[in-house]
C-alpha cells in the first residue's frame, strides 16, 4: 500500500514538472525575440605598449620615457621637478586623459595624422613640437622645453606613436573633444556653482585647488583655477572645449561619452562657472592674427561679427553662429 502510494506521489510530480516545463516552453516559443544590441566601439582605440611592437630599441625606450612624462609632468618638469622646473605642478594627462588615450578624452589619437598644419591660432604652420610647447605656455602656465632635449624628443615620440596606425590627414571618431549640443540660453556660472557644490568640490576643492598627490610634486586632482591652474590662453578656456570634456570624462571614472552623468545644460554650466574663476593670463596679442577665424567661443575680442565678448564667453552661441552662415 505505502509503495502504491509513494509510486503515486511520484507519478503526479512527474506529470506536473512535464506539463509546467511544456507551459514553459512553449511562452519562450512564442515570446517575441529580443534584439541583443551589439558591442560597438566608442572610437579609436589606442595602442597598448604592452602587446604593440612596432617600435623597439631606442625608439621604443624614447616612447616609454615619453609616456612617463605625459603621465607624471610635475615629478619631471613641475616646481620641484628632477629635470627642469618649468611647468605650474599639472601633467599633461590631467587634461589629456590616461597619459593622451583615452578615447573622448582629449586624446592624441589624430596628431600624428595632421601635423604639421597650418593653425588659425598663430596664423603659420605648425608642427608637434609647437602644438606641445604651446601647451606646456598654456595649459601648464609655464616654458616650452628645448626642441632639442631629451624630454621634447621623448614626448613627441610618445604621441606619434599614440596615433602610429591612423591613416594621414584623418580624425578618428572619439579623437578631440565633442562639445554638447548649444543651449538657447547663455551658460550661467551661478547654475554652474550648485553643480559644482554637488559634483566635483569632493575631488577639486571648494576653492577649485585640486588634491596634491602624496609625494606633493603632483595633483591627484588637477586644480580648475588660480595660480597653480591652466591661463587663459589654454584650449580649455574655450567653453565648448571644457564643457564637452566635462560632459564626456567627469566626474573622474564615472562619466564616458556614451554614459555621461551631467546633462548637456549642467555641463556648460559648470564650464561656465569654472572658467569665471580668476586663473593666470597671458599675453594673447599674437593670437588669431585673422580675428574672423577666432572661434564663435573665443572670448576675447575684436571680433567681426559684431557680437560681445560676454556672449563670445558664455553664449548664446546659436545667434553666432547663425550670422557667420550668412
Amino acid at each position: 500500500m505505502n509503495n502504491s502510494k509513494q509510486n503515486w506521489i511520484i507519478y503526479s510530480i512527474t506529470i506536473a514538472l512535464v506539463l509546467s516545463i511544456s507551459v514553459q516552453t512553449i511562452e519562450f516559443v512564442n515570446k517575441p525575440k529580443t534584439e541583443i544590441p551589439a558591442l560597438t566601439s566608442e572610437g579609436w582605440m589606442a595602442p597598448s605598449l604592452f602587446t604593440d611592437r612596432s617600435v623597439q630599441g631606442e625608439e621604443r625606450a624614447l616612447v616609454i620615457y615619453g609616456e612617463e612624462l605625459i603621465a607624471n609632468t610635475s615629478r619631471y618638469l613641475g616646481p620641484n621637478g628632477s629635470v627642469a622646473h618649468v611647468t605650474n605642478g599639472m601633467n599633461c594627462q590631467n587634461c589629456h586623459l590616461n597619459a593622451g588615450r583615452k578615447t573622448w578624452g582629449n586624446n592624441y589619437g589624430a596628431v600624428a595624422a595632421n601635423y604639421p598644419k597650418f593653425r588659425d591660432r598663430s596664423g603659420s604652420i605648425e608642427t608637434v613640437y609647437k602644438r606641445v610647447s604651446d601647451c606646456m605656455e598654456r595649459s601648464l602656465n609655464g616654458s616650452a622645453l628645448d626642441s632639442n632635449s631629451h624630454e621634447m624628443k621623448a614626448m613627441i615620440a610618445y604621441i606619434k606613436w599614440v596615433g602610429y596606425a591612423v591613416p594621414k590627414d584623418s580624425i578618428p571618431k572619439g579623437s578631440g573633444i565633442k562639445p554638447p549640443e548649444y543651449l538657447d540660453r547663455a551658460a550661467s556660472p551661478e547654475k554652474g556653482l550648485v553643480v559644482y557644490t554637488a559634483k566635483c568640490q569632493s575631488c577639486h576643492g571648494a576653492n577649485g585647488e585640486g588634491l596634491m598627490a602624496a609625494d606633493a610634486q603632483s595633483y591627484t586632482y588637477p586644480p580648475l583655477w588660480g595660480e597653480h591652474s591652466y591661463n587663459n590662453g589654454a584650449g580649455l578656456f574655450r567653453l565648448s572645449r571644457l564643457a564637452g570634456y566635462v560632459r564626456d570624462n567627469m566626474p573622474f571614472n564615472q562619466a564616458t561619452h556614451r554614459t555621461p552623468v551631467l546633462t548637456d545644460e549642467e555641463s556648460w554650466d559648470v564650464a561656465a562657472f569654472v572658467n569665471s574663476r580668476p586663473r593666470p593670463s597671458k599675453d594673447l596679442s599674437k593670437d588669431w592674427p585673422n580675428i574672423s577665424k577666432k572661434p564663435i567661443d573665443h572670448p576675447f575680442g575684436p571680433y567681426t561679427d559684431g557680437f560681445t565678448e560676454e556672449q563670445h564667453k558664455f553664449g548664446p552661441f546659436k545667434p553666432i553662429i547663425e550670422a557667420r552662415k550668412k
